[in-house]
């Protein structure tokens, strides 16, 4: 395995939702508590940012016709395009006090949307569905974190990061339900968390590990296979990206309360060229369009 290299250091508070858009032959990805959303070309090694909003972002996804779809703060929904924010939902009473995180389209365009946990410490899954529909799918969780599908999309993956587990549903695609739920892992190391995930076209699921320092690699039956140590503890996702979907970008965390002051490396995009494994395209929504 070839050793992972940086990027770019813009030391982001909460660097997440590393996404790859092939129409661009480029790497997008998110600084949550500052609402940046930066571009990479590995091409011309340029990044620059596409969205600064001023306020907290929790996760993003490319829609079909090129316009970003925003998460944000108090259940909020909003599309830039053209340089314009359009509202889509203003505020979800549900999430008043608390934000979106971790989101993923699925094979239909629309979106799943965990949070973080709210005042009384729940956090919830819901289903954004293409015609702007917010629905609830999933309550009492701890903290809704990275998701991913198996090759076939018969299974859907969902990290509860405060409960330490990986779950794995039956995914119906007609209607975006979830059933017949599985722990797929459990994190039993104290502190260490499960944050962002992805699959793998051999069906291998890919976890990033918030004060693990390190990425795992799970095969299909929940059995560790693989680890890549980074230099930074806070890493939280990671997504294949390329022409063949064979490079890896990985993202990673200052942390909000500012603990790795020490680490030069958190908060950075981390890079592994060539990585032997082939990745999967992601979804783009079709929200609203």
């Amino acid at each position: 395995m070839i050793e992972p290299v940086i990027v770019t250091n813009i030391n982001c508070s909460i660097g997440e939702n590393p996404l790859w858009y092939p129409k661009e032959k480029s790497l997008y990805w998110l600084d949550i508590p500052v609402g940046i959303i930066y571009k990479y070309n590995p091409q011309r090694e340029i990044v620059k940012k596409v969205f600064e909003g001023n306020t907290v972002v929790g996760g993003f996804t490319i829609q079909e016709n090129g316009s970003i779809l925003l998460f944000m703060e108090k259940g909020a929904v909003k599309i830039w395009q053209d340089s314009k924010l359009i509202n889509l939902i203003d505020y979800t009473p549900i999430l008043k006090n608390t934000r979106f995180n971790d989101v993923i389209a699925d094979p239909y365009g629309r979106v799943f949307c965990g949070t973080m946990p709210d005042e009384n410490g729940v956090a919830y899954l819901f289903l954004l569905d293409t015609d702007g529909e917010l629905k609830l799918i999933l309550d009492n969780i701890g903290l809704a974190n990275g998701m991913g599908f198996s090759p076939d999309k018969k299974k859907m993956y969902f990290t509860d990061s405060k409960k330490g587990e990986i779950y794995i549903f039956d995914y119906n695609k007609e209607d975006g339900s979830l059933s017949n739920q599985k722990v797929f892992v459990k994190v039993e190391e104290q502190g260490i968390e499960p944050d962002g995930l992805t699959v793998d076209s051999e069906g291998y699921v890919w976890s990033a590990r918030w004060n693990g320092g390190c990425v795992k690699r799970y095969n299909p039956e929940g059995k560790e296979v693989m680890r890549i140590d980074l230099p930074t503890k806070k890493i939280t996702s990671l997504t294949f990206a390329g022409e063949g979907y064979q490079d890896i970008y990985i993202t990673s965390a200052v942390g909000e309360e500012g603990d790795q002051s020490k680490e030069n490396e958190a908060g950075a995009l981390f890079y592994l060229k060539s990585s032997g494994f082939i990745g999967l395209p992601e979804n783009n929504s079709k929200v609203c369009i």
